[in-house]
Order: C-alpha cells, then structure tokens, then sequence
C-alpha cells in the first residue's frame, strides 16, 4: 500500500513538472508569436502617428525583442522560433530605416525652413511661391533670421544661405516686371545692405574661427 502511494506521488509530480514546463514553453512561444506580431503591427501605423509616437514605438520594440530572444532559451526546439525572430528583427530594421530616413529633417532643410518657412523650399530651390505681393516679408524674414542666428552659424552654413540669397534676388528680379511696389523694392534695398554686411563680417569670423579650431 505505502509503495502504492508513493508511486503515486512520483507520477502526480511527473505530471505537475511536465505541465509547469509545457506551460513555460507555451509562454515562451506567445512572447515570440506576439514579438512577430508587433513588427507586423508597426509597419501598418499610419506615419504621421507613428512620427509622434516613435520614442514609444522604439521602447515597446526593446522590450518584446528582449523578451522574446530570454524566451528561445525556454524553448525544447527552438530553430524555428529563432528563424521567426531572426526574421522579424530584420524586417524591423529595414522598416526602421526607411522610416528614419523619411522622416529626418537634414540640417539645410531646416534652414531653409527657418529662413523661409516651413514648406516653403526645398532642395530644387525654387522660389515661384514669391510674388509682388509677399517678396517683402519674405527678405524680412530671412535677413532677421539670419541676424538672430548670425552667432551660431559655420562658415559653410553662410555659403549654402548665400546661395538661397542669391536664389531670392535672381526671383526679386522677374517680380519686379509683375508689379513690385516701389516702396517695397526700397524696403527690400535696405535689407540687401544689412545682409551684405552681415555676411561679410559674420562669414569671416566663422572662417577664423575654424582656422584656429584646425590649428589646435
């Protein structure tokens, strides 16, 4: 009888171990499923919300990619699931590349939307939006700009604002044929001037500056 029921309890202890570790490694296998699934789930965010979210997107991949790859370990056959995560780290990566590079406002875009508002120019520089009307605030704008952010700019940041300077002018003289006031086109001289010294001192100082940055 005592042999009975101690044969018993090891059988009832079989049974326990090896469903606690079928459990274990049907948890260990969710974690894996529901990694693949949040990069599949990523990829179908609309930009826009995955643009405002992204520092979210990012923390909540970490996470499932961490859990996921402790969880092979509690796996009996783990080729497969390895060959799942392996998979969808990669189609996470490229995903996130393209998307960083979509999105990611370069350092002369930024000026250009700091100079003539967002939008406004891109890289073909064109400048067909200025017209008689608007060309005024549009030198207003990016010559007080220029001047509040004069300190903070390298000598190749006032090369590449030189060339959307003279991108303007080049514009300034097909408006003038389509009605430029003349009290804008007045307006519009004087901020040529401060520009002009502008550049000149400014553009000097950051080249000296670098010179001697080189030196050291």
């Amino acid at each position: 009888m005592k042999n009975t029921k101690l044969f018993l309890g090891i059988a009832l202890a079989g049974l326990v171990f090896t469903s606690c570790k079928d459990e274990k490694e049907a948890q260990a296998q969710a974690k894996v499923d529901h990694y693949v699934s949040y990069v599949d789930s990523v990829k179908n965010v609309a930009a826009a919300d995955l643009k405002a979210n992204w520092e979210s997107v990012e923390s909540n991949y970490d996470m499932r990619v961490n859990e996921a790859e402790m969880a092979l370990a509690d796996l009996k056959d783990k080729t497969a699931a390895e060959e799942k995560v392996n998979e969808a780290k990669a189609k996470y990566e490229t995903f996130k590349s393209e998307f960083v590079a979509l999105n990611t406002t370069s350092k002369k875009q930024e000026m250009r939307d700091a100079l003539f508002g967002a939008g406004n120019l891109g890289e073909d520089m064109n400048f067909d939006w200025v017209n008689a009307k608007n060309i005024h605030e549009v030198y207003q704008n990016f010559v007080h700009t220029v001047e509040n952010n004069k300190d903070a700019y390298s000598r190749e940041d006032w090369d590449e604002i030189k060339l959307m300077y003279e991108a303007l002018d080049s514009r300034k003289n097909t408006v003038e044929k389509e009605g430029l006031t003349s009290e804008d086109n007045r307006k519009i001289a004087g901020l040529k001037v401060k520009f002009s010294s502008m550049y000149t001192v400014n553009r000097t100082t950051a080249k000296s500056e670098e010179n001697a940055d080189a030196k050291e």
